[in-house]
């Protein structure tokens, strides 16, 4: 919104100042300025009135040490998270640009899913909340209009880097119909509708998708889309299921979302930009730099929210949250073509959903070889996901935490670094 408003003072009024809203770094930290304000400030009120309403979290007992004391204790945050995550957006980014209203929908669309299995959580005092496979058909329904748009819409392309024959042949045009020094471009003029993405830890490092319809002959590109949609859903319903999984202690999930939001704007402010691409051999992305400004509006809003989240928690995000955060990361890292990093960059939400795999499957194999008192006795992990083993081992849930952020933030440095690690 402001971006239109100082873009027309600026053109017709020559008004100053106003030209520094063309500038993205200006603009995103407006937005992380903003998101911060939001949840610290106006947090507050939000919680008194979820606390006034007895909108609480039922605890399940778990046998964990400090888990009746949260009994209560305010839900729903994720309210917070999203309202200082859409504000900011809708503020300073260019609402037309279609990445941005993409991450908007997805914003929504899984804020709203949480938000109704914590209504029935809460309102309709069942703890199991909305049904598992109500959950998935959500997901999925995101993850086919996500995995649709970027491999239909005409402004989701790249721009491949020109060879040194195609610069050659530049060159010599130019020098018949100009005498001026000549900066030869490093990429095409005319952008490409591909489904190409980014293989970490490989020279050549751009693998489309449609190469696995080979066989297809001519026919593989008009196909490619058999092969990414699926892949785009699963990658959205298990980033969002991973996050959900994660948030089972206080700050753990908004901290790790912040050190992965960070991460990923940074690889989409250098991936939308020719001269960082260039450095870095890696893919140009037309458009994707404007991504930056929801990115730190995402980061604001988690890093805020955990004024009020960190341990002892005043408040929990839930689902509304959870879900959330999970399908923003996921949406975000597919729109910048960065998915096949986000088994390293999210690494915490990828241990976490394997231990919780882990432990049912090993559970039914020593009930079915041993019987059901020895695969009681004799569980994998004590408690799963995994934060609750490491609580079950005595570690203090702060403590947990913090070193989960230590290794988030190992993890975000390992994906930068495989810009030029190949």
């Amino acid at each position: 919104m402001f971006y239109y408003l100082f873009h027309y003072l600026d053109q017709h009024f020559n008004f100053p100042g106003a030209g520094v809203f063309q500038y993205i770094s200006f603009r995103a930290a407006l937005a992380l300025l903003s998101s911060l304000i939001i949840t610290m400030v106006f947090g507050k009120r939000i919680i008194n009135y979820i606390r006034k309403k007895q909108i609480g979290e039922t605890i399940r007992e778990l046998g964990l040490e400090g888990q009746n004391e949260k009994a209560g204790t305010p839900t729903m945050g994720g309210l917070i998270i999203l309202a200082a995550i859409i504000i900011p957006t809708l503020l300073f980014a260019k609402i037309h640009n279609i990445y941005i209203v993409l991450m908007l929908i997805s914003t929504v669309w899984l804020g709203c899913i949480g938000f109704l299995d914590d209504y029935i959580k809460v309102f309709k005092k069942n703890k199991e909340g909305l049904q598992g496979k109500f959950k998935v058909v959500g997901q999925i329904g995101i993850g086919l209009l996500v995995g649709a748009v970027f491999y239909f819409h005409p402004d989701v392309v790249i721009k491949e880097r020109m060879t040194a024959n195609q610069q050659a042949a530049y060159s010599f045009d130019e020098a018949i119909s100009t005498t001026k020094n000549l900066t030869l471009p490093k990429y095409a003029a005319t952008p490409t509708k591909t489904i190409k993405t980014t293989i970490p830890f490989v020279k050549n490092n751009e693998f489309d998708y449609a190469q696995v319809l080979s066989f297809m002959g001519d026919n593989a590109q008009k196909y490619g889309w058999l092969i990414f949609i699926p892949i785009v859903i699963l990658i959205v319903t298990a980033v969002s299921n991973g996050a959900n999984i994660t948030d089972g202690i206080d700050g753990l999930a908004a901290g790790t979302s912040a050190i992965i939001g960070t991460t990923l704007g940074i690889l989409a402010y250098v991936s939308g930009n020719t001269v960082f691409a260039d450095y870095l051999n890696i893919m140009y992305i037309p458009n994707t730099g404007e991504l930056v400004v929801f990115m730190a509006a995402f980061v604001g809003a988690c890093v805020g929210f955990l004024w009020y989240n960190a341990y002892p928690a005043q408040v929990f995000m839930g689902d509304t949250g959870s879900l959330a955060i999970g399908g923003i990361i996921a949406v975000f890292a597919i729109a910048i073509r960065k998915e096949l990093l986000i088994p390293i960059l999210c690494g915490i939400f990828l241990v976490e959903n394997v231990s919780v795999i882990l432990q049912v499957y090993y559970f039914k194999y020593q009930k079915k070889k041993h019987g059901l008192e020895f695969a009681k006795a004799n569980r994998l992990f004590k408690m799963a996901p995994l934060h609750h083993h490491y609580q079950k081992s005595g570690f203090h849930e702060s403590k947990i935490v913090m070193r989960f952020f230590i290794i988030g933030i190992m993890l975000a440095a390992l994906t930068i670094v495989t810009l030029k690690l190949r």
